[in-house]
């Protein structure tokens, strides 16, 4: 599918894309060195977005935005008329990136989540993926950036000779992160929310039927209800609520044009 397509999903611009298409920008920016940040927004994404008018404007300043979830999708499909026959599912799009990367030689940066994780997730992406160059590794420091850390940061990964940093700080510092960091890297970062935990073996996948029928947010608050209750019962309602106005016209759902400015600080 050719990516030309940004669609207003309740203010937030979402591209109307699929899998190979979402792949071959990545790879793309990756070959010609060019800064690219991308993110996957299920409804708790793009609910961010709708609640906070600065992040939503950095979200609209991302190269690609995908559909993480199925309401997502369906709302493209709703309001665009997108013909989308499958969401774009972060932790999945990053196996279809990390396949062509190790097929390329292209090296990757993992950037976020605890050592734990980090020290699981090598081992099972080398096991998917045997060629794949890990360029280097840095958790996170569950903190703000401090001053010339960002410089810092950026440096490193520069000198690791990666092509691509998947970011996994969770939603939404990781696409702050990633709209922060974009000046200072000519590679894509990729916003990949839960895909650490869940290749690492920490987070159990819901079956198929759930993710087709738009259910892994129950899924998820089965496994984690005291963390992620909230996210849900409140959010995926307001949704709803705020999709059904935009489709009748009650709401114009008006996207704020898209953030240039770096942010004064960010989690690192």
């Amino acid at each position: 599918m050719t990516v030309d397509s940004k669609r207003n999903v309740l203010g937030v611009l979402v591209d109307a894309t699929d899998y190979a298409g979402a792949t071959e920008r990545v790879v793309a920016a990756a070959r010609e060195r060019q800064p690219l940040a991308l993110t996957a927004l299920a409804v708790h994404g793009v609910m961010t977005g709708v609640l906070d008018p600065a992040h939503n404007a950095r979200l609209n300043s991302f190269d690609l935005v995908t559909p993480d979830g199925q309401p997502v999708r369906w709302a493209l499909n709703l309001l665009h008329h997108a013909g989308l026959a499958d969401r774009v599912y972060g932790p999945l799009l990053t196996l279809h990136v990390l396949r062509r990367f190790a097929e390329e030689g292209l090296p990757v940066y993992l950037y976020g989540s605890t050592e734990d994780t980090l020290g699981r997730l090598i081992p099972e992406l080398e096991r998917m993926f045997p060629a794949l160059k890990i360029a280097g590794v840095e958790p996170s420091k569950f903190r703000a950036v401090q001053p010339g850390e960002d410089v810092e940061i950026a440096g490193r990964i520069r000198a690791s000779g990666a092509r691509l940093v998947l970011v996994g700080l969770g939603c939404p510092r990781q696409e702050v992160w990633a709209y922060a960091m974009r000046p200072l890297l000519d590679m894509p970062l990729m916003a990949v929310g839960a895909a650490f935990d869940y290749h690492a073996g920490l987070l159990r996948k819901p079956p198929p039927w759930m993710q087709r029928a738009g259910l892994e947010w129950f899924w998820r608050l089965g496994l984690e209800p005291k963390r992620l209750w909230r996210r849900y019962v409140i959010l995926n309602p307001a949704y709803l609520g705020r999709l059904a106005a935009q489709k009748t016209g009650l709401w114009k759902a008006k996207p704020p044009t898209p953030a240039a400015e770096r942010p004064a600080t960010f989690a690192v």
